[in-house]
């Protein structure tokens, strides 16, 4: 098959261009990138950052341990992304609560993927964008399909 057709080789590509664009943002100073989970739990935790999270939300939304959970968020605390936060009326429950250097990181992420969707939408009309989502969640289903 001609790479110009191949579906898997012009994913990985188009994969390669965002990673680097990501890198070179990165690189710049732009964005301070957390390690591992942590930048999904920076979201999670802003997501959430209206209602009271504790660690048990956070073991039930990632699927982890009691253990993992525990050693993620001590990480987390001492790298100054959270704090936990005693609750009065329970001394056992500690309210997950974001600093604002995860704060801050979490809206410089924001940004940057914002302005790399913009350039990666430029000269592609809203018809087309539908049609490629469409296509994407096709090839996704497709490799989910277990009965192939």
């Amino acid at each position: 098959m001609q790479h110009e057709k191949n579906i898997g080789f012009n994913i990985r590509r188009l994969s390669n261009y965002i990673r680097r664009d990501i890198e070179k943002s990165s690189a710049s100073g732009k964005i301070v990138l957390p390690k591992g989970v942590n930048g999904w739990a920076i979201n999670y935790f802003y997501d959430n950052r209206d209602k009271e999270v504790f660690q048990r939300d956070f073991e039930n939304r990632f699927s982890i341990r009691r253990s993992t959970a525990s050693n993620i968020l001590k990480t987390m605390e001492q790298n100054g992304f959270i704090q936990r936060v005693r609750v009065e009326g329970d001394a056992r429950l500690k309210r997950i609560i974001l600093t604002d250097k995860a704060i801050k990181i979490h809206e410089e992420i924001m940004r940057d993927i914002k302005r790399r969707e913009l350039k990666l939408r430029k000269g592609i009309s809203e018809e087309e964008i539908d049609q490629f989502l469409s296509m994407v969640n096709r090839f996704i289903a497709n490799l989910e399909d277990e009965n192939d």
